[in-house]
């Protein structure tokens, strides 16, 4: 084995943040311009371009997503098992919304009808709008434990509703993902048009912004100060194999502070929020779009490892059952797979990123209403 299993299980929960982080980074500013789409463009040639910026990459971009998903599949099942089932009718909503982008992309322009192209731009809103929701509500509720216990036979049970999810942090949450998510969408916007659209799209990224600070910043003022965390009291050698029932875990009120004083370090994601968001907004505002998409995307990184290295090393806390909770020690696979699935990613990671920036490099250049005009069949 290249590394002990404690090492596997740290290394697999960093593999898993990289993998959100990536698709906050490439599959978010999509989602974005999808929610700016009917606002932003005010005709159909405008909204062509909008839908041309990011046309050729979003399947691509969308495979983080998938990817994802396939960590948590392969790394965590138990977590996967537990967010598939509690979380089904949330999932099942984003899928549906997201249903709407390859349609919407793939039919919208086939038919020259107003009313027709109009119904698939507020498909592709829903398309946008609604996944960057409901991940910001998810992550919210995952902050404030949910209703998931295990029996003894270690078979889970999940006593919450749809409707459950849908709180007053969670909804917090909901409006950070999509403020955050659609500056970034926003300064890509920038970085690929010109004109009309650009101008639109800064005073989009200037708006979303500052609400997306405001509300992270009351996001963490709740946190600290009215969001009970987690705490273990004892378990076994986190370095083993062990059921995720024996553990003991008590719910401390301000426990998802306590990495932030005792690993100083970790403060650096909440300063990577501000900071990367506050550089975007004045790099937006001076027209220099590259460096400000740059400064979007750390604050994305920043917004998620904040949430990561509060809850550290929980990964789905139990309101209901604490000690129910799953943790990155009594979550994951075996070594052996851990360790597979880490020479496979060593491997195909940097193939996947090399390809990435290759398709961006050659697909780079603004969008532009002549581009529009002289390939009007072979484009969106």
């Amino acid at each position: 084995m290249l590394f002990d299993y404690l090492t596997l299980k740290i290394i697999w929960w960093l593999f898993v943040g990289v993998l959100l982080i990536g698709f906050a980074l490439l599959d978010g500013f999509d989602l974005g311009i999808g929610a700016l789409l009917p606002f932003v463009a005010r005709t159909d040639e405008q909204r062509r371009i909008m839908l041309n910026a990011i046309g050729p990459t979003w399947e691509g971009n969308q495979v983080w997503l998938i990817t994802a998903g396939g960590a948590l599949f392969a790394a965590w099942p138990l977590v996967y098992a537990a967010a598939f089932s509690g979380f089904y009718w949330a999932i099942l909503l984003v899928l549906f919304a997201l249903f709407f982008r390859p349609l919407g992309f793939e039919y919208r322009s086939k038919i020259a009808d107003p009313r027709w192209r109009t119904a698939w731009d507020w498909g592709l809103f829903v398309g946008g709008f609604v996944p960057a929701l409901v991940f910001g509500v998810a992550f919210g509720n995952l902050l404030q434990g949910v209703p998931l216990q295990y029996d003894e036979f270690v078979r889970p049970t999940y006593t919450g509703s749809f409707w459950g999810l849908l709180n007053p942090f969670a909804l917090l949450a909901g409006i950070i993902s999509v403020t955050m998510l659609i500056m970034h969408g926003g300064v890509y916007l920038q970085l690929r048009t010109e004109g009309e659209i650009n101008a639109r799209a800064r005073k989009a990224v200037r708006i979303f912004g500052l609400l997306f600070m405001v509300a992270f910043a009351g996001a963490g003022i709740w946190q600290a100060y009215g969001i009970d965390g987690y705490r273990i009291v004892s378990m076994p050698d986190a370095g083993t194999a062990f059921s995720p029932l024996a553990k003991k875990v008590e719910i401390v009120a301000g426990a998802w502070m306590l990495n932030y004083s005792t690993r100083g370090w970790t403060i650096i994601a909440p300063v990577m929020a501000f900071v990367g968001g506050i550089l975007a907004l004045l790099l937006s505002g001076v027209n220099r779009p590259g460096w400000a998409f740059i400064f979007s995307g750390t604050a994305l990184a920043g917004v998620i490892l904040t949430a990561g290295f509060a809850m550290f090393p929980f990964v789905i806390p139990s309101i209901t059952d604490p000690s129910s909770s799953l943790t990155v020690y009594d979550a994951t696979s075996s070594h052996r797979t851990l360790n597979l699935m880490f020479m496979a990613v060593v491997i195909f990671l940097p193939i996947v990123l090399m390809y990435t920036s290759w398709v961006y490099r050659v697909l780079r250049g603004k969008i532009t209403e002549e581009k529009i005009r002289k390939e009007t069949h072979t484009v969106y």
